[in-house]
């Protein structure tokens, strides 16, 4: 019997895009990291995209790189190591993305402690106003003193894009990256492995031919496992129906469109607001805010009306719907990034691979 709400995976989709991004990259010399954390790191996904090519694979937590370890794969940590998990960090991670001193000294001395060479990219920030250093005399001398780190190996330069200020990659701005990593090259004698770049968002200007020679690596989650981009525009060669959510109908009634005195505010302390239709067929599916946030929702059936929700009930309206709902019918809904990641991060949402 089927399980609802839950979301389906189509991994065949997944391993496609990937196949054909790491040929894109290779034909302008980048080499990808396929970035697993929209998927929580599931191993099945995982694994559809280490069949697409991918060698490295990168996610912002701990917990899920240990659920992926085992594969014949290397592992990146995203996210800036804490000092709590520095031996976790050298345990799980091959390699992780730095900008502070005190965790590089940490994760040096647990790299000794446990006989091993830990790999890091330090961070520069280059206006998204993140993580890294901002100013370049900061992250040069970071980079000298990393390279001074018993356990510690100084592999890359990288920075982070259209995360958080939505700083969109530019030929200007990955420049001014290939050209500070020259600088640490030629501050430290050294070849640095990696200057990684952007996530999926630097694809446009990969695809147009304006990332800089010198830019080696891209950090590509949504575009291979969604395909899109930045702004979240389809990439090209890519499929954008990977997941779709499905929603059991609970209940089905003809209500009025407006409550009655409504009041108070609602469960999330917002004072909702309603448009009068007059008397509509209902809806409610045993989903909620607690798994997704409903507004990221598209129903499938272009004649459904999202009205809302609570923490475990969506709300919809079906009084125009072709199709004959009944009780016990699934409702299909195409995801945002953020509704994806909401999904498979909840437990109450079961994880449907095809």
């Amino acid at each position: 019997m089927n399980a609802y709400p839950r979301i389906n995976i189509h991994l065949d989709t997944i391993t496609d895009n990937t196949k054909n991004m790491v040929s894109v990259c290779a034909n302008h010399n980048v080499k990808p990291a396929g970035v697993t954390k929209l998927a929580c790191a599931l191993p099945e996904v995982a694994n559809a995209i280490l069949a697409g090519g991918i060698t490295l694979l990168a996610d912002s937590r701990l917990s899920n790189l240990k659920k992926i370890k085992h594969l014949r794969a290397q592992t990146l940590l995203l996210r800036l190591p804490a000092l709590s998990e520095v031996e976790d960090v050298v345990e799980f991670a091959d390699i992780s993305l730095n900008s502070e001193l005190v965790t590089l000294q940490a994760l040096s001395k647990a790299a000794q402690a446990k006989g091993k060479r830990h790999q890091v990219i330090v961070m520069h920030d280059l206006g998204d106003l993140r993580e890294g250093g901002f100013f370049e005399e900061e992250t040069l001398a970071l980079c000298r003193e990393a390279t001074h780190l018993p356990g510690i190996e100084l592999v890359g330069l990288g920075t982070n894009l259209a995360c958080y200020g939505g700083v969109e990659p530019s030929n200007s701005n990955q420049s001014q990256l290939v050209a500070l990593a020259r600088q640490v090259e030629a501050d430290n004698q050294l070849t640095l492995q990696y200057v990684s770049g952007a996530s999926s968002a630097g694809l446009g200007l990969m695809m147009r031919s304006e990332l800089p020679k010198g830019v080696n690596q891209l950090r590509l989650g949504a575009s291979l496992l969604m395909g899109i981009g930045l702004n979240d525009d389809p990439v090209p060669n890519t499929r954008q129906d990977t997941f779709q959510l499905e929603a059991e109908i609970i209940e089905i009634k003809v209500k009025p469109s407006v409550p009655t005195n409504s009041t108070a505010l609602d469960a999330f302390g917002n004072k909702p607001e309603f448009v009068d239709r007059g008397l509509r067929r209902r809806a409610l599916c045993a989903i909620g805010k607690q798994d997704v946030d409903i507004s990221e929702l598209t129903p499938v059936d272009k004649n459904i009306i999202v009205i809302g929700g609570s923490s475990d009930h969506l709300i919809l309206d079906i009084n125009d719907c072709e199709q004959p709902y009944e009780i016990g019918t699934p409702v299909k809904f195409d995801l945002s990034y953020g509704a994806v990641l909401q999904c498979m991060t909840s437990e109450y949402v079961h994880k449907h691979m095809i």
